[in-house]
């Protein structure tokens, strides 16, 4: 009994030395410096509208502010007319260079009025 008693006395000196669980603590630019906050980048979601391959669309809440998003075609399921065209528009041929001019024909008597003296 006088064990107990010691045990429970020594609890309710330990109870009131530490503060209570629900205490305060100081938040300024101080603590900030130290580390970084714990919170998603974004911390809202904003409305988003998916475009799927077939042209169904979805709207939906995301992370990032965007306003549409397209899932990727997998070129392998279309027919090979349409995947060759794709490839065209994606990736068009380069222009031909031209030729350079070439001055020997012209007279530049008639022009020297407008040459700066």
């Amino acid at each position: 009994m006088a064990a107990s008693r010691a045990l429970s006395s020594a609890l309710r000196l330990l109870a009131r030395s530490r503060p209570p669980l629900s205490a305060c603590t100081r938040s300024n630019s101080n603590r900030a410096a130290i580390g970084h906050l714990q919170r998603q980048r974004y911390g809202r979601l904003y409305p988003l509208l998916l475009v799927s391959t077939d042209g169904s669309t979805v709207r939906l809440r995301y992370g990032e502010p965007k306003r549409i998003l397209m899932m990727p075609l997998d070129s392998n399921t279309l027919p090979e007319a349409e995947r060759k065209a794709r490839l065209r528009r994606q990736f068009p041929s380069k222009p031909k260079a031209k030729e350079e001019e070439t001055f020997e024909g012209i007279d530049l008597d008639t022009y020297k009025k407008f040459w700066k003296k």
